[in-house]
């Protein structure tokens, strides 16, 4: 039911084949949970801990239910269309997702099962090295149990490791009417205020999202969580409000072009349709690169030829709007979204983006020294 991010100062790389000895103590903590947990289909009348698990799902098979996290590390971080996510099994071990780019982090999906309350979880080895933990709730199911292990958490987080920014995603509300999700949106709004304020929480750092995987508000989402923890993000949003400015552009962003997840964009408002255009257009840009990219074989690189492989593109809208994109690096590409008399001065444009990924590589050096 909940996903962790690690912060980019304390993330793992362990290494790809793993021994008892080189893996990491919260790790080696989970796995060991895991193996006590109860089987749903072959049960253990004796368990060795009490897990406190859900109830079984209204239809009695005795089966976890599937909040849909799975299906979310899968779109976002494998490119799996989300029709193909209807196989996905049940969580039933941890998934880690490493997101490299000029902040290196990565996701870890949690069984569902998973306690944190219980005495056998080491939450020391786990939570200290947490910089979010993504809450997933299945807005089409029964989420009162949810809420009751949510806030838990929460009220856990809060006095021990009260740094961690919680993010609650409130999944599969593609099929669900516009008032309808909005409605599930208060009552777990205000279901969860209301126990935090009881508890003496009133500000803790509780962040709610509508989520499907069959639009891009789960990318959205995805980028607020991730923007939350780098330490450069107003930097990066000045460097940019100043970079429209000059340039005549109207919007500007910059993008993870694996995961399409915007770590950044200017101060003005962030028009969904605008965000869905541009990631789109990273899509056909990747797709294009991997049918004429290609390395061919047997040629003879020049000394005097140019080296530079960052890529640039421009398109033009049917509404006369132009599309700008420039790659920063191997990970994260520049798109910008202009007028098309703006697109008339590239040269300027050009320029500019250039001492843009200068100021965004210092921006981000100094962090690493």
């Amino acid at each position: 039911m909940a996903s962790l991010l690690t912060t980019p100062a304390q993330r793992e790389q362990p290494e790809e084949h793993e021994t008892w000895r080189n893996r990491a103590p919260a790790v080696l903590t989970l796995e060991r949970y895991m193996q006590d947990q109860t089987d749903p289909e072959n049960p253990n009348p004796s368990p060795k801990f009490h897990t406190g698990r859900l109830p079984n799902n209204r239809s009695g098979d005795g089966k976890p239910r599937l909040s849909g996290k799975s299906s979310i590390s899968s779109v976002v971080f494998h490119k799996m269309p989300p029709a193909e996510t209807l196989f996905l099994e049940s969580t039933a071990r941890i998934q880690k997702d490493a997101v490299h780019s000029f902040m290196d982090f990565q996701v870890w999906d949690f069984p569902g099962q998973l306690d944190f309350l219980d005495p056998a979880f080491d939450v020391d080895n786990i939570f200290g090295e947490i910089g979010a933990l993504i809450w997933v709730i299945d807005a089409q199911d029964e989420y009162l149990d949810a809420l009751v292990r949510l806030n838990n958490t929460i009220l856990l987080l809060q006095q021990h490791y009260p740094s961690i920014n919680i993010e609650v995603f409130i999944h599969k509300v593609d099929a669900l009417s516009e008032d309808y999700k909005f409605d599930i949106q208060r009552d777990i709004v205000q279901r969860t205020q209301d126990e935090l304020s009881d508890a003496g929480y009133e500000n803790a750092p509780v962040s709610f999202h509508l989520t499907s995987i069959y639009d891009h508000s789960i990318f959205e989402a995805f980028s607020k969580v991730i923007q939350k923890l780098i330490p450069q993000l107003p930097t990066l949003e000045g460097l940019l409000n100043i970079l429209c400015s000059n340039s005549g552009m109207e919007k500007a962003y910059i993008f993870d072009c694996i995961s399409k997840i915007y770590i950044a964009t200017d101060s003005s408002p962030v028009d969904m349709q605008s965000y869905e255009i541009c990631s789109d257009y990273i899509d056909v840009i990747v797709d294009v690169s991997e049918i004429y990219g290609w390395d061919r074989p047997g040629r003879v690189v020049e000394e005097d030829e140019c080296n530079d492989q960052e890529a640039e593109s421009v398109i033009r809208l049917q509404n006369g709007m132009i599309l700008y994109l420039k790659e920063i690096n191997k990970y994260l590409v520049l798109i910008c979204i202009m007028k098309e008399e703006s697109i008339k001065k590239k040269g300027l444009i050009d320029y500019n983006c250039g001492v843009f990924q200068d100021a965004l590589a210092q921006v981000f050096g100094l962090q690493r020294s």
